[in-house]
């Protein structure tokens, strides 16, 4: 079963704006897919068993080697592929733990490395998302919040709220 199979035809994707230091993005530049050759962020599918907040740590760490902590819900990108699938990403913003030690995905990406925003909009190959976001970076960020119970008859192994 493929990929697309086994995601049936409502997707969940998150991806992270992931910050350093001195205000740099980190960006990748994915070697598949609608995206390929052009820089945009660290990003992935839920899988079962996992929270957004725990995939979009997850998918970094795989595209990009860093390990980073969540800061908050950024947003929703919503959208229907050829009037037939339901593509949604929860965008997150997180904190790098370890700035120096990017090592990308070899089969996956060309690259991955932290860009001035700035450097970013003049970039042709920064994705459509990746320069609404630097525009409008002075949005609010939704905190996280953990250690809530709705019940015990719902049986939740993790839940948590972005408001």
């Amino acid at each position: 079963m493929s990929n697309k199979e086994k995601r049936g035809k409502v997707w969940l994707a998150v991806g992270g704006i992931v910050k350093s230091s001195e205000g740099h993005w980190l960006v990748v530049k994915k070697r598949y897919g609608g995206l390929k050759g052009k820089w945009s962020l660290p990003a992935g599918f839920v899988d079962e068993g996992e929270t957004a907040d725990e995939a979009v740590v997850r998918e970094v760490k795989e595209e990009t080697g860093l390990d980073c902590v969540v800061k908050g819900l950024i947003g929703l990108r919503t959208g229907v592929i050829s009037e037939e699938i339901s593509d949604n990403m929860l965008v997150f913003l997180l904190e790098p733990l370890n700035e120096g030690s990017i090592k990308h995905q070899e089969n996956e990406l060309f690259e991955a490395r932290f860009i001035a925003p700035q450097e970013l909009l003049q970039e042709e190959d920064a994705s459509i998302m990746l320069h609404f976001l630097i525009n409008h970076s002075e949005s609010v960020t939704k905190p996280g919040y953990d250690g809530l119970n709705p019940g015990d008859h719902f049986k939740y192994s993790a839940y948590k709220l972005f408001f």
